[in-house]
């Protein structure tokens, strides 16, 4: 059995303790400038790979990440802590919040998902050059990149109403369920894009796909939430906590996560399904949340967000036409559909605007999704910068747009 050597064992531990540490630095750098954590962590990622580290001082670069075993063990890092996130973003989605909203969360959702979809489709589907299209599933990468225009952040989000002091406002509360079913269904639809793209299990055809995704949301979302509520309260009782609870759920999360990656969809669309049922589980409390939390949010999605920046040279692959054109596509979707869903629902154009900029909110989820679609081919490097860079513009200024939109006397 191989293994790794001392100096590659050596060359793993400086690469996440380098890090580790350049990921907190930024990330202390961009909450002082009030912006969220993971801009920084982006930053620490693109000063250590081959954007500027890379270009300025190769050999050092080739010193601290070098290629070879380590790497791989790296890049086993990288995915455990994408399955990880996911799985806390799951534990934010209340179905309770979802169902209380009805009507209101279902027009927001629904014109929210579907008009940034359709820009997001129609564009690179006519325009495929233009968007990085090369070789590949025509039809797959534009279906992608519609999932990508339609997809929100759900913890940036949450994070934006509380700062705004309206996140148990009752618009607050369509914002957020809104954004549950925008996710819920983004991660389902890009599920189904992999598996057209071949990344299913070879004894396993599409169809089979999609209706095994279908099947095992609906049963974790039903009898999967009616076991976990009657077996959380045991593990309370009579294992160590926090230690029991932390360790079976992210062993629990793992196995759905693993299921999901053998029937074709990707690992993390099982662990934030199970997220969302552990989570909504009447005993599984704030703090057990906040401790799950604190534990990835502090160690594995740094490592995340850090390797971004290795993975390609945010200069050499800067094509601006084509950032532009995406960022204007995902504001004009956006807030053009959720808005006017929240319109229909019964708000004011004042609190539809803002609830527009709030959901343009892309942030982590986009970069996931982004970084998903290079691994396997079905965008280039330049389509993936462009995306990163949305996503973190969208982040950057949904929360002073929602504020400004608020502040204005002159929409009624």
């Amino acid at each position: 059995m191989d293994k790794l050597s001392q100096m590659e064992v050596m060359k793993l531990l400086m690469q996440l303790a380098v890090m580790l540490m350049m990921g907190r630095l930024f990330a202390e750098i961009a909450r002082k400038l009030k912006q969220p954590t993971v801009v920084g962590e982006i930053v620490a990622g693109i000063i250590l790979g081959p954007t500027i580290l890379g270009m300025l001082s190769p050999e050092w670069f080739e010193v601290i990440f070098p290629s070879g075993s380590s790497g791989i063990v790296l890049d086993g890092f990288v995915q455990v802590a994408v399955v990880m996130l996911l799985f806390i973003a799951g534990l934010e989605v209340d179905l309770h919040i979802v169902l209380q909203q009805g009507r209101q969360a279902l027009f927001t959702s629904t014109l929210g998902l579907i008009v940034p979809f359709a820009i997001g489709f129609l564009f690179p589907y006519v325009f495929p050059e233009f968007f990085g299209f090369a070789n590949g599933d025509h039809l797959a990468f534009a279906l992608f990149m519609g999932t990508s225009m339609a997809i929100t952040a759900l913890p940036v989000i949450a994070r934006i109403l509380m700062d705004l002091g309206i996140f148990r406002t009752r618009m607050g509360m369509l914002v957020i369920s809104s954004a549950m079913i925008n996710d819920l269904i983004g991660w389902l639809i890009f599920s189904v894009v992999l598996s057209m793209i071949g990344k299913s299990h070879q004894n396993i055809s599409l169809w089979q796909t999609i209706m095994l995704t279908v099947g095992f949301t609906a049963l974790m979302l039903t009898v999967g939430r009616g076991l976990l509520n009657r077996i959380l309260p045991w593990i309370n009782k009579k294992l160590a906590w926090p230690g029991g609870l932390l360790s079976l759920s992210l062993a629990m999360c793992f196995l759905a996560a693993s299921f999901t990656e053998y029937i074709g969809i990707h690992a993390i669309f099982g662990a934030f399904i199970f997220g969302v049922a552990l989570g909504d589980s009447e005993h599984m409390s704030e703090r057990a949340k906040e401790i799950i939390h604190q534990f990835i949010n502090n160690i594995f999605a740094p490592l995340f967000f850090v390797a971004i920046g290795l993975k390609v040279n945010f200069v050499t692959n800067f094509d601006l036409p084509l950032t532009v054109a995406i960022i204007l596509i995902a504001f004009a979707g956006k807030i053009i559909g959720s808005g006017v869903g929240t319109r229909l629902g019964g708000f004011n154009w004042k609190e539809s605007l803002a609830a527009g900029f709030g959901m343009n909110a892309r942030g982590a989820m986009e970069i996931i999704l982004g970084l998903i679609a290079l691994e396997n081919g079905l965008i280039n490097e330049k389509v993936f910068v462009s995306l990163v860079i949305m996503a973190l513009v969208t982040s950057m200024t949904s929360g002073p747009l929602m504020k400004w939109s608020l502040s204005r006397n002159w929409i009624k």
